[in-house]
């Protein structure tokens, strides 16, 4: 069959709209379709329910208007009656509809002109959904376009099917591009917006770094090498932490290459920004040494809890440490994720004679002994009267200069000082008004119960109430730095487990669950059995939404 000039001109003109916007054909021609159908519209009514159709494959268009069976017509132009409809079709039922065909449409000016602004409505959205569904899932990746413009500081990239804008805040500082430069960064996030899908790209990304060392160093791309944690200071310094899955290759030079050849490529890109490259470690207090580097490290003490920990470097080591403006340190902290204080050899041997002194005078207030007994129990590594009180005798009896009646009489001084106190804290929990049978919860002291009542925990139910972190308090990340959050029983040697243990004996005390119900529950984690609270078993849908009740029929 011959294929006019018209509907071949049709077809050859979705087909280069399609080609020009990279969108499948099937939608142009659907665009037009509803073109044709808006412009029938606004001949024949806009009540009028009209279809049109586009052949593929000849270009021919089909026109028809749709037409309600009921059984009482109210408007001829939407509905026909029973009786004229079993005339066109047999089959023809109440709420089908009958397809009559329209004759071939003569546009008018405005009537192209608004199949026009359809169209082009259409083809709009269509590429915008393709360049969306085209970046979404390319969000992680290093991408290499050319500047387009430069608008207030932001970079708009051309991205050959598509654009992408890199923020002034996520360019390297003292970075500069023109129209016409290339450019290559990290897509980090893809949105859809009012004005059409945005590509953000960044050049200060951590993981853009990380993306350099990929395409830079083979064993990284084949994953014999593993980047674990990438910390930045955009276009001055950065430290990345590698490991090696395979024992004969060295995660560290592998990363530097010949000469230095693979991270000076990634330093170039980098507009000169100085990189560590620290071999990863699963030890805490290892992998914080060796994220410190250049700096030398005497002794580290850690506190997981809190993830703090405390680095005693040489004197003359401390500015190497810390690095300018504490970039060294906080790049470490950033890395390892813990936080990190920084004192010399001098700093933590006045702390150890300050808190030896400390010891001492507490030993001497409390047990009303001399100085020189003071010494002898802080020397012998007793921290608080409660030690010296409960040990067995025989620890206190074989200090220097101590026998067993000495010994005696200093427990006996000590568990006097421990009443006093104990009578003392009473008062105060009472005056807080805390209830007498808080005392029930194992692991709960006298002292404990006053920092719950100042913290208006005052009764078992409020115990109860209580998570883990309002006891022993939590610590989160904030703009790259540790924050610490106190719990009412941060002053004490608790831990998050033993808090646990504390708040689930407080709701058995309080009747909320009982003890065997919590045993079973302890059974079922130590087995690894997943606790089943509901049917998992998948529900087909009810029903779908119908979109159209009635048959079509042509006549």
């Amino acid at each position: 069959m011959a294929i006019s000039a018209n509907r071949l001109e049709l077809l050859q003109i979705a087909d280069a709209v399609a080609r020009e916007k990279s969108i499948d054909r099937q939608i142009v021609i659907a665009a037009m379709e509803d073109a044709i159908q808006k412009a029938a519209r606004s001949r024949y009514g806009s009540e009028t329910e009209v279809r049109a159709e586009i052949n593929p494959r000849t270009g021919e268009i089909k026109l028809q208007r749709l037409l309600l069976v009921a059984e009482e017509v109210e408007n001829v132009a939407t509905e026909i009656g029973l009786e004229e409809a079993l005339r066109r079709n047999p089959l023809a039922q109440i709420g089908d509809f009958i397809a009559e065909p329209l004759p071939p449409l003569d546009f008018g000016r405005i009537a192209a002109q608004s199949a026009k602004q359809v169209i082009v409505q259409k083809v709009r959205e269509a590429e915008r959904d393709r360049q969306y569904d085209e970046f979404k899932d390319r969000i992680g990746e290093v991408i290499n376009g050319v500047v387009k413009r430069v608008e207030y500081g932001n970079v708009v990239v051309d991205l050959g099917r598509g654009e992408a804008v890199v923020r002034r805040d996520e360019l390297i500082p003292r970075e500069m591009f023109r129209t016409g430069d290339r450019i290559r960064a990290y897509i980090y996030d893809v949105r859809r917006e009012q004005r059409g899908p945005q590509v953000f790209l960044s050049r200060t990304h951590p993981q853009f770094m990380a993306k350099l060392f990929a395409q830079e160093v083979p064993e990284i791309y084949d994953g014999i090498i593993e980047i674990r944690a990438v910390a930045r200071d955009p276009g001055s310094r950065a430290k990345i932490a590698v490991i090696s899955k395979d024992s004969s290759i060295d995660p560290v030079g592998a990363c530097v290459g010949m000469r230095g050849s693979r991270v000076q490529a990634v330093v170039g890109e980098l507009q000169g920004e100085k990189i560590d490259i620290i071999p990863w470690n699963p030890d805490a207090a290892t992998f914080i040494v060796n994220a410190l580097q250049p700096a030398e490290v005497a002794k580290v003490v850690l506190d997981e809890d809190a993830e703090r920990i405390e680095v005693v470097v040489p004197d003359e080591q401390l500015s190497l440490a810390i690095g300018r403006r504490g970039q060294n340190v906080r790049l470490a902290s950033q890395l390892t994720g813990w936080a990190i204080d920084i004192m010399t050899e001098h700093d933590e041997s006045e702390r150890r004679q300050r808190e030896f002194a400390e010891r001492t005078q507490l030993f001497v207030d409390a047990l009303n002994v001399d100085e020189v007994v003071g010494q002898l129990l802080a020397s012998e590594g007793f921290a608080s009267v409660e030690e010296v009180a409960y040990v067995e005798r025989d620890e206190v009896a074989t200090i220097e200069g101590f026998d067993e009646e000495t010994a005696d009489e200093i427990q006996a001084r000590a568990r006097e000082y421990l009443e006093e106190v104990e009578t003392k804290l009473d008062e105060e929990r009472k005056a807080l008004g805390v209830a007498d049978d808080l005392r029930a919860v194992p692991g709960v002291t006298t002292a404990m119960m006053v920092a719950l009542g100042k913290d208006e925990v005052r009764s078992v139910e409020d115990l109860a109430g209580c998570a883990t972190d309002d006891l022993v308090g939590w610590t989160e990340r904030s703009a790259g730095e540790t924050v610490r959050h106190e719990g009412a029983l941060s002053g004490f040697d608790l831990s998050r487990a033993e808090a646990e243990e504390m708040i689930m004996a407080a709701r058995v005390e309080a009747g909320w669950v009982s003890a065997e119900e919590l045993q079973a529950a302890a059974e079922d984690e130590e087995a690894g059995e997943a606790d089943e609270t509901g049917d998992e078993e998948a529900e087909a849908p009810a029903s779908e939404e119908v979109v159209a009740t009635g048959v079509v029929h042509e006549v």
